[in-house]
């Protein structure tokens, strides 16, 4: 096998792009930093871990459409502040809201399932179940929330 920076790969699969896009997510809250400079300055590096396409248009998609993705976790999250949600759980919620609302091709129950999966994977024990409610309440809109978009 060889160890040149050539040999470096991207996770596979979407559930490893999004692990990745919530780190990058968290790593740029907690530097007081955008998550599309973050990602975009690692790009092609060969001291960190690559980072995949899909990663990259989940940090771009989120990053674009951070207002209208916040101002509808805003809604939905009953009883719950933006700046009162863990860190963790807020980076999984706007990649699941991104991917509910602009992409086509992930089905609204794939989109809840993987930010669940990552809840539980990566935040409080109460999270997933958390998760699961603001965006299963999405869901149940998610047609009229795409037709204005």
């Amino acid at each position: 096998m060889s160890t040149d920076s050539t040999s470096k790969r991207a996770p596979f699969g979407r559930h490893a792009a999004r692990l990745r896009a919530v780190e990058l997510f968290y790593e740029a809250e907690q530097r007081d930093t955008d998550a599309v400079t973050l990602a975009s300055g690692r790009v092609g590096s060969v001291d960190v871990e690559p980072i995949g396409d899909y990663t990259i248009s989940l940090v771009e998609g989120v990053g674009a459409h951070r207002k209208r993705i916040d101002e509808v976790l805003a809604e939905h999250a009953h009883g719950w502040s933006l700046e009162r949600m863990p860190a963790v759980d807020r980076a999984v919620l706007r990649i699941g809201i991104y991917e509910m609302l602009w992409m086509s091709d992930v089905p609204d129950a794939v989109a809840i399932d993987e930010a669940v999966g990552l809840a539980k994977e990566l935040s409080t024990e109460d999270s997933p179940r958390f998760v699961n409610g603001v965006l299963g309440r999405i869901a149940t809109i998610a047609d009229r929330l795409r037709a204005v978009l």
